[in-house]
């Protein structure tokens, strides 16, 4: 498959949340503190990258993320809605290249780079369950 007919540089996503008990960094166990989770604003920023990539996926095909490189950079208390834009800045083949940054109501809290990689569902977890 060659994404390069369907996802180009530019394009842009936002997926969207909010701080809850749920995704603190005490609950999850990446701290000890009532604040928006370091993996919590990872996962946000590779979900805001997943879909903009599968919306772009023809049937049968899907993205894995590869890699992730990001920073944390402010706290956000429960409460506060969170947001996470992905944009496309390579497309290599299925490689897909984006930059990844996350907000809450009041400053840039996170940013970094991501890799996804495009794969047909059904052979990748064919593979997965073959460890089995």
């Amino acid at each position: 498959m060659d994404f390069t007919s369907s996802i180009a540089v530019g394009m842009t996503h936002e997926a969207h949340g909010k701080v809850t008990e749920e995704n603190t960094a005490a609950t999850v166990g990446s701290g000890s503190l009532a604040v928006y989770a370091t993996p919590a604003m990872a996962a946000l920023m590779e979900r805001a990258a997943a879909e903009l990539c599968q919306r772009e996926c023809p049937d049968g095909w899907t993205t894995v993320g590869t890699e992730l490189h990001i920073k944390h950079r402010a706290a956000t208390p429960v409460g506060l809605a969170v947001r996470a834009v992905a944009e496309v800045t390579a497309v290599d083949g299925r490689a897909v290249a984006l930059s990844v940054t996350a907000y809450d109501e009041r400053e840039e809290i996170g940013s970094g780079t991501h890799t996804r990689f495009a794969v047909t569902s059904d052979t990748f977890m064919a593979k997965a369950e073959g460890k089995r």
